[in-house]
């Protein structure tokens, strides 16, 4: 067979557009600044993916962005009502408070009184940024050794709900299968599945299946090609994924293949528009069930293509502006589905963990760095 031609895979100017975004968002854009941690992992991820982080960064810019989510960790205060609350402030108590330590979104709109690392009811921690922050901290190579893991794990048990599914804050908020797939990821970046009952997760994810054969945001929902992946990596980053009939398997796999588009991208849901995003939605699910060889590679890059943006940057469509989401989940469904011959080097790219969302090295890392040093009666291992 004679090599697809594709037209080049602009990654230099696409990790323009994202170093711009770390620097500061363009102004059409600064509605995103509230989920800035979100934003700050399609960032680095992108530059990760492609190769370019130590090209287009120094060393004092990637310590500065390190800081900055390091001071995102928030812990709950301790309040000191009465004496007794007060001699406990100084003894050695756990950290984490209530609700237990995470990462918040950002400092955007938050009064100075509380743009602290002790939030308040109003300015809890979100599972989603937690997800987000540990595996940016992993791109920047960063050693954990400021990570409250207790506190993690009692963050997490505090957002899980009656249902089994996890709420994005302790006080409530959304609670679907995008912060129950947070919760697992989070659980299996640090081998400790203590901060959940799993048996009521995986009830959940269950109760999510639609008719088609994908998974909905939440029970009765329309089946979405995001809630589809979320639903089978945490499947998989629990070692459930066998529990899936054949038969459901392949009606899965069925209703994911369908979504591609005939001009190669994939939708999110049946008889919509193609949307650069879903190509890895739709993409990873099919690779998690041992399916991708049934995408069309060569055509979804095509589609990927013809969404970049002249000056950096790939939108959801052709035409659209871009921004860091569909760039980067554009560049990471490449990475799992490469198209292959290309006849074009530069769309070749770092390979990527399916399930964690991140390049191997970077899964690696996070999977090396954020559990908790194994001991050995008094002695770290």
């Amino acid at each position: 067979m004679s090599p697809t031609i594709l037209p080049p895979l602009k990654k230099g100017g696409h990790a323009t557009h994202c170093k711009r975004c770390l620097s500061g968002l363009p102004s059409s854009q600064v509605d995103l600044d509230p989920t800035k941690m979100a934003l700050s992992f399609y960032c680095l991820g992108f530059l990760d993916l492609s190769g370019e982080l130590e090209a287009k960064s120094k060393d004092w810019e990637r310590e500065h962005w390190r800081d900055w989510i390091w001071t995102q960790q928030t812990r709950e205060p301790i309040m000191a009502s009465n004496m007794h609350a007060v001699i406990r402030q100084t003894e050695h108590i756990p950290l984490g408070g209530h609700y237990g330590t995470g990462f918040r979104p950002s400092s955007y709109m938050t009064a100075t009184e509380y743009a602290t690392e002790e939030y308040s009811d109003h300015n809890t921690p979100h599972i989603i940024m937690t997800y987000t922050a540990l595996l940016s901290l992993s791109i920047l190579r960063d050693d954990f050794s400021r990570l409250d893991r207790k506190g993690l794990l009692k963050f997490l048990r505090s957002c899980q709900n009656s249902d089994g599914s996890f709420s994005s804050e302790p006080l409530g908020g959304d609670s679907d299968l995008r912060t129950t797939f947070s919760a697992f990821s989070i659980s299996s970046m640090l081998d400790d599945w203590s901060g959940m009952d799993v048996s009521s997760a995986l009830r959940f994810i269950s109760s999510c299946r639609t008719y088609e054969g994908g998974y909905g945001q939440s029970p009765s929902g329309e089946a979405l090609g995001g809630t589809t992946y979320c639903a089978l990596a945490s499947l998989q980053l629990s070692k459930q994924l066998e529990s899936l009939s054949t038969q459901d398997r392949q009606k899965t796999v069925r209703w994911l293949v369908q979504n591609q588009a005939s001009n190669g991208g994939f939708r999110g849901r049946t008889n919509k528009d193609a949307d650069a995003c879903y190509c890895f939605w739709c993409g990873a699910s099919l690779h998690v069930l041992d399916a991708g060889d049934l995408v069309d590679e060569a055509a979804m890059s095509s589609f990927i293509a013809s969404c970049q943006f002249k000056y950096g940057g790939i939108a959801k469509t052709p035409g659209e502006h871009p921004d860091p989401y569909h760039t980067y989940l554009s560049l990471a469904a490449v990475a799992l589905l490469p198209p292959n011959p290309s006849g074009e080097a530069s769309w070749e790219i770092c390979p990527l963990d399916p399930l964690l969302n991140a390049t191997h090295q970077t899964s690696s890392w996070a999977r090396a760095h954020i559990p908790a040093p194994k001991v050995d009666g008094d002695h770290a291992l």
